[in-house]
């Protein structure tokens, strides 16, 4: 894995992005934002899944104004999702985070103008958000729905707020296939230090957003790209937050939690792995210590798996060995191997906190 490249370090509200920040976990609310209640009760049940900041489409003048008392019931970062008209950024500026603009539909060089003066009147960033799907007809003319069109387009946009005397800028290039955009951020992030919000947009349902994201997520994290990143499922907003985080912490990004080991099921499996897998997972759940543990249903693997792990579980017939740091600590009837295991893990984890 590569180191992280250094990037710009930026805030919105008080999360920081770039620089030595931690990685964010984004997302997005799918309800009509003038539903105040239900926009925040969305919002709630981001940050209670862990998010660090939400973003808000505001379509019109309506939204705009609902958004303002929506800010007021939250305590997530709001960044403003602003397209094709610009005087709704001049409005949301007084009270948001941040600022999500689309260079392809946000229209003339004075627009954007106009909305730069804003965000340094607040002290707001914008993010440059670049869709292949949407790209200036100067770019995609030349370049057509390429990766070197989306990345013409953010340099050209990038190189105009700079021109302004803007630098609180932080950078999407998404398309909605994977290959698209892993080559796009791969070619843009040597030309600038400003932090990248990883995304494949229109990623789709649950499962095809989950492995696009994780191939595309997983390629730039492991180059040392990337500094906050959203994985955009259609209409699974904790779903999201989860799928990011496994995403994060997968790649090695960061260490929370168990990273449980178990082995693939096949007919040497002496017990019912599947079951003791799931019962392990949910009475761990609440751990964040990062351990490896590993629970494995034959001899076959289990003994070499468990010198490398933190906690395992060694499945036989009808017992099974309990083990730590690769070491037998007990010798149990199959039924009493997880609460066993449960404990040596609760243990070692309250020995980390």
């Amino acid at each position: 894995m590569k180191e992280r490249f250094k990037t710009k370090k930026i805030y919105v509200g008080k999360v920081a992005i770039g620089g030595d920040a931690p990685i964010s976990v984004q997302s997005m609310t799918f309800s009509k934002t003038t539903n105040i209640q239900e926009t925040v009760q969305q919002i709630n049940r981001l940050h209670f899944a862990g998010a660090d900041i939400v973003r808000v489409a505001v379509p019109d003048v309506e939204d705009a104004h609902a958004l303002k008392e929506i800010k007021k019931q939250v305590s997530l970062p709001i960044i403003a999702d602003i397209h094709f008209n610009y005087k709704l950024a001049l409005i949301v500026s007084e009270f948001v985070d941040g600022i999500r603009i689309n260079p392809g539909n946000i229209g003339s060089k004075e627009r954007v103008k106009e909305v730069v003066k804003a965000c340094q009147n607040f002290n707001l960033p914008i993010r440059i958000g670049v869709n292949s799907g949407s790209l200036e007809k100067q770019f995609e003319n030349k370049y057509g729905q390429t990766a070197e069109g989306m990345v013409a387009s953010a340099d050209y946009n990038i190189k105009y707020l700079e021109d302004l005397g803007f630098t609180n800028i932080k950078v999407s290039l998404k398309a909605s296939d994977v290959p698209r955009t892993v080559e796009a951020y791969r070619k843009l992030r040597p030309m600038n230090n400003y932090p990248f919000h990883l995304g494949v947009t229109e990623a789709g349902t649950k499962f095809h957003a989950t492995i696009k994201s994780a191939i595309g997520f997983g390629t730039l994290l492991l180059e040392g790209i990337g500094d906050t990143l959203r994985v955009s499922i259609t209409g699974e907003l904790e779903e999201e937050i989860k799928v990011a985080k496994a995403i994060l912490k997968d790649s090695g990004v960061i260490k929370d939690g168990l990273n449980i080991i178990s082995c693939p099921t096949c007919g040497r499996i002496e017990a019912d792995l599947v079951s003791a897998v799931a019962e392990v997972e949910k009475r761990t759940a609440h751990i964040k210590a990062p351990l490896d543990v590993s629970v494995m249903g034959c001899v076959v693997n289990a003994i070499g798996e468990a010198k490398h792990a933190d906690v395992a579980i060694a499945y036989g017939k009808g017992s099974g060995l309990v083990m730590v740091k690769g070491e037998v600590v007990a010798k149990l009837p199959e039924n009493q191997l997880v609460d066993r295991f449960v404990a040596e893990v609760e243990k070692m984890a309250a020995q980390k906190d």
